[in-house]
C-alpha cells in the first residue's frame, strides 16, 4: 500500500466522479460495453473510501466498512424519504426517530442513544464533506446530489475524536469538475408526493469550477384527525435544500468552498395512542395508518431552517499535504406534538392527561476547525497529525400545557491533537498505530421559565432555580490495527481500538420542575477481525467482520415510564459482539446480486441499576420489580438494538435499442428489537420488514432514465417506538409511496 501523490481533495473528486458516473451517468458505462469490453462486464468496480481521512479502496482499510452509492443510494430515496431511509439498508446499522424528519438517531453494532430531546447526545457522528454534524438537527441535513455514503463501523475515536463510540456515518458530496455536466429529476408519487432535484456544474476558468445542487421534497398531509372530522390534517411536509460548491485547484494548492442550506415545513412523528393491546407487541384493531385523534398538537408541525458553509484548503508542500477544514453551521425552528397520541375520544381506554409538547431549538452555532498535515510519498512509512477544535453553543425551549415555557441553555467547547501513521513491513502486510487526545467541556444553564397562561396548574406554582453546571473531561484514544495480504485478492485484519463519549448534560426536565441530570464519560475498548476478498475473478466481493466490545460507564437515556422524565444515568458496563457479511456478486453481465447479513448481541451489565417502567397499568414489565415502582434492568439488550439485520438487492436488465430495461429490487428485515431500557411484552419488536421494487428504462442515446418505483411497496405497518407514561402509544414506520421518477443527465 503506497501514498498516493495527488492530494486528498483531488483524489476524493475523481472518487466522486466514479461513483457519479456508476449511479448517475450508467450511460457512459453502457457505452464502454458496446465497445466489447467483455471481460470488464463481469468485474465489480473498485470502491475508494475517505474513512482514515485520505483516499484508499475499501479493500486495503483494516477497518468494517460499508458503502452506498449510485443507482443503490437513488433508489431509496426514490419517494422523498429523509435520512432515515438507510436504516436496516446497510448491515449493522439502524435508525428512528420520534421528531419526524428533524432528529435522526443513529445505532451502529447495537449502539446509539435513544434521547429524543434537541440537545441529546449520540455515540453515532454524522461527518457531512468532512464536517462533524453534532446537534441531531444537523444530522438531519437532506441527502441529495450525493456521491457516496459510508458507514464506519466501530469506534473512530482516533481520527475522528469523542462522541464516536459506536462509529460513523459519512456523506461526500458530488464536487464540481473542470467538466460540464448537469442532471435534473422530477418524481410524482401517490399521497401528493412531488420531488424535484438537480445539479450543474463546470469549468468558470482553467483553475476555478462550481457546482450547484438543489432539491424541493413535497408531500401533500394524507392523515385525517378522527377526534375533529377534518380530513387530510397532517402527515405533509415540504423540504428545500441547495449547495453551491466552488473548487479552486491547481498543481500545488485546492481550496473547496462549499454553502448550503435547508428549510424544513414537515410533521413530526404522529403519536397514535392505545395501538397495542396490554400483553402483546402487535397493532391492534385500533391502529388506522391513515388517522389519528387528536384535540391538539397543531398537526404535529415542525418547522426548522439550517445554513451552514466550510472552506477546505489544501497545500502540497513537497512530500507532504497540508489540509485545514474550516466550518461553520447554524439552525433554529421547533415542532410540536400531541404526546399521548389523542384525547379521550380517541380509541382505546380514557387517557384526560392530553399531553402536547412544544420544543423550540435556539440560534444553534457550531464552529469547528481542524488543520492536518500528511505525507505524500513512496515510502514505506505513511503519517498524519492534526489538531481539531469544535465549539458550540444553543437554547432550547419546552412549553407545555402544565409549567408553561422554559428554556435552558447549552455550550460545548472541545479541542484535540491526534496522530496516525502506518508502515509498510512488506508489499503485503502493513501495521497502523493511532491516537488522540480530546479535551471536552460542556456547560449549562437554565434560562426564564414563563408561567404564563398555564392549561393546567399542578400545586404550587413556584420557580425552581438551578445553579450552572460546568463538566470537563480529558480523556485518550488510542487504535491499533493490521492488514495482510494473503494473495492479490484477499486479505485479512485486526483492530484493537479504544474511543470515549464525553460527559453529557440533559435539562430537559428542568421544564417539569425537575433537575438536571448529569452522566459520566462513556469509554469504550473493542476488537475486531475481518477478511476482505475479491473472488471469481473480481465478479464477487466478500467481506466479513468479527467484533466485541466493552463500554464502562455506557451512557444512557431513561425516557418516560412512571416518572414521565428524560433522565441521563450511567451503568456499569455495556458489552456487545457479533459479526456482519457484505457481498456484491456480478453473476453474470446483467445481473447484480448484493446483500448482507449482521449479528448484534448487546447486553447492559449493572446489577444495582433501576429505572421506571411504564406509567400506565396497561404494559406488563418482565423485569424484576424493587417493590416500588422500579425495576432492575441487568442483563437487558441495550434500548433500540437490533440483534440481526438483513439486507438483499438485485438488478437485472435487458438489453434493448438505444438503451435497457432493468428491474432493480431490495430487501431489509429487522430482528428483535427492545425498544426501552426495561423489557416489556409490548415494547419490542421482532420481523420488521420493508421492501422496494424500481423497474426503469435507460436511455443511453440520450441520456435519459424513466423509472416506475414502490418504496415500503408492501405497505407493511411496523412499529418503530412508543410513548410509555399514559397509555399504549406508538408511532409506525413511513407509508407505501409509488410513482414514476424522469432523470435527466447532461455531459
Amino acid at each position: 500500500m503506497k501514498t498516493c501523490k495527488k492530494s486528498v481533495l483531488a483524489l476524493s473528486v475523481q472518487a466522486s466522479l466514479l461513483a457519479a458516473a456508476m449511479g448517475l451517468s450508467p450511460a457512459l458505462f453502457a457505452q464502454e460495453s458496446d465497445k466489447g469490453q467483455a471481460a470488464e462486464e463481469t468485474k465489480l468496480e473498485r470502491i475508494m473510501v475517505t474513512a482514515q481521512k485520505r483516499v484508499q479502496s475499501t479493500q486495503e482499510v483494516p477497518i468494517s466498512i460499508a458503502t452506498l452509492s449510485g443507482e443503490k443510494f437513488d433508489a431509496l430515496f426514490a419517494g422523498g424519504e429523509d435520512i432515515q431511509a438507510l436504516s436496516g439498508k446497510i448491515p449493522g446499522l439502524y435508525a428512528e426517530s420520534s421528531n419526524g424528519r428533524a432528529a435522526p438517531r443513529f445505532y451502529i453494532r447495537g449502539l446509539g442513544n435513544t434521547d429524543f430531546d434537541l440537545a441529546a447526545s449520540q455515540p453515532v457522528s454524522v461527518i457531512m464533506d468532512d464536517v462533524v454534524m453534532e446537534n441531531v438537527i444537523l444530522k438531519s441535513f437532506p441527502l441529495f446530489d450525493v456521491a457516496q455514503a459510508e458507514v464506519i463501523r466501530g469506534p473512530q475515536g482516533t481520527l475522528f475524536g469523542r462522541n464516536t463510540t459506536a462509529g460513523i456515518v459519512k456523506f461526500t458530496s458530488v464536487k464540481p469538475t473542470q467538466d460540464f455536466e448537469a442532471y435534473t429529476k422530477a418524481t410524482i408519487g401517490n399521497l401528493g408526493t412531488i420531488n424535484i432535484e438537480g445539479a450543474a456544474g463546470g469549468g468558470l476558468t482553467d483553475e476555478l469550477s462550481a457546482r450547484i445542487s438543489l432539491m424541493n421534497q413535497n408531500r401533500d398531509d394524507w392523515v385525517d384527525n378522527g377526534f375533529t372530522g377534518e380530513k387530510d390534517f397532517t402527515g405533509g411536509h415540504d423540504e428545500k435544500a441547495g449547495r453551491l460548491q466552488f473548487l479552486y485547484d491547481t498543481d500545488a494548492f485546492s481550496a473547496l468552498l462549499n454553502v448550503h442550506g435547508r428549510k424544513l415545513d414537515g410533521t413530526s412523528s404522529l403519536f397514535r395512542r392505545n395501538i397495542l393491546t396490554p400483553g402483546s407487541n402487535e397493532l391492534n384493531d385500533n391502529y388506522d395508518r391513515d388517522t389519528v385523534y387528536y384535540d391538539d398538537g397543531e398537526g404535529n408541525f415542525q418547522k426548522y431552517d439550517n445554513s451552514g458553509a466550510s472552506l477546505t484548503l489544501e497545500f502540497d508542500i513537497g512530500g507532504m499535504t497540508f489540509t485545514s477544514v474550516t466550518a461553520q453551521e447554524n439552525a433554529d425552528g421547533k415542532g410540536k406534538g400531541d404526546i399521548d397520541g389523542g384525547n379521550a375520544a380517541g380509541p382505546g381506554p380514557s387517557d384526560p392527561t392530553g399531553a402536547v409538547t412544544e420544543d423550540q431549538l435556539n440560534d444553534l452555532e457550531q464552529f469547528t476547525q481542524e488543520f492536518r498535515l500528511a505525507s505524500d510519498t513512496d515510502e514505506a512509512l505513511e503519517w498524519q497529525v492534526g489538531a481539531f477544535y469544535f465549539d458550540s453553543s444553543f437554547g432550547v425551549t419546552s412549553i407545555d400545557g402544565f409549567f408553561g415555557a422554559t428554556t435552558v441553555y447549552h455550550g460545548n467547547e472541545s479541542w484535540a491533537v491526534f496522530g496516525q501513521s502506518t508502515y509498510n513491513l512488506t508489499d503485503r502486510w502493513d501495521i497502523t498505530g493511532g491516537i488522540r487526545y480530546t479535551y471536552d467541556e460542556k456547560t449549562f444553564s437554565v434560562g426564564q421559565q414563563n408561567i404564563d397562561g398555564f392549561a393546567l396548574t399542578i400545586g404550587a406554582a413556584s420557580i425552581q432555580d438551578y445553579d450552572p453546571i460546568k463538566v470537563d473531561d480529558g480523556q485518550v484514544s488510542w487504535e491499533l490495527s493490521s492488514n495482510y495480504r494473503l494473495t492479490d485478492k484477499t486479505s485479512l485484519y485486526g483492530r484493537l481500538a479504544s474511543g470515549f463519549r464525553a460527559q453529557s448534560i440533559q435539562g430537559r426536565d428542568v421544564a417539569f420542575e425537575k433537575a438536571p441530570s448529569v452522566a459520566d464519560s462513556e469509554t469504550i475498548t473493542s476488537v475486531e477481525v475481518g477478511a476482505k476478498s475479491d473472488l471469481l475473478d473480481d465478479s464477487l466481493r466478500l467481506n466479513g467482520a468479527l467484533f466485541y466490545y466493552n463500554i464502562d460507564d455506557i451512557q444512557l437515556s431513561a425516557i418516560g415510564g412512571a416518572t414521565q422524565g428524560n433522565q441521563l444515568i450511567n451503568a456499569d458496563k455495556g458489552t456487545g459482539y457479533g459479526f456482519e457479511v457484505d457481498a456484491e456478486w456480478r453473476a453474470a453481465p446483467n445481473l447484480i446480486l448484493g446483500g448482507g447479513f449482521s449479528y448484534n448481541n448487546t447486553e447492559l451489565k449493572d446489577k444495582n441499576l433501576l429505572v421506571a417502567p411504564c406509567g400506565s397499568k396497561l404494559c406488563t414489565p418482565t423485569d424484576p420489580s424493587n417493590g416500588a415502582g422500579l425495576v432492575l434492568i441487568d442483563g437487558n439488550p441495550f434500548p433500540q438494538a437490533p440483534e440481526t439485520i438483513l439486507t438483499a438487492n438485485a438488478r437485472y436488465d435487458i438489453p434493448v435499442s438505444s438503451g435497457e430495461i432493468y428491474i432493480y429490487g431490495d430487501v431489509a428485515r429487522q430482528g428483535k428489537t427492545n425498544l426501552f431500557l426495561y423489557e416489556s411484552m409490548e415494547y419490542n419488536t421482532n420481523g420488521n420488514f420493508e421492501a422496494g421494487l424500481r423497474v426503469g428504462y435507460l436511455n443511453f442515446d440520450n441520456n435519459y432514465e424513466v423509472a416506475l418505483f414502490g418504496r415500503n411497496i408492501t405497505d407493511e405497518d411496523n412499529l418503530k417506538g412508543a410513548i410509555d407514561f399514559a397509555n399504549l402509544t406508538g408511532f409506525v414506520n413511513e407509508p407505501r409511496v409509488i410513482g414514476v421518477e424522469f432523470k435527466k443527465n447532461f455531459f
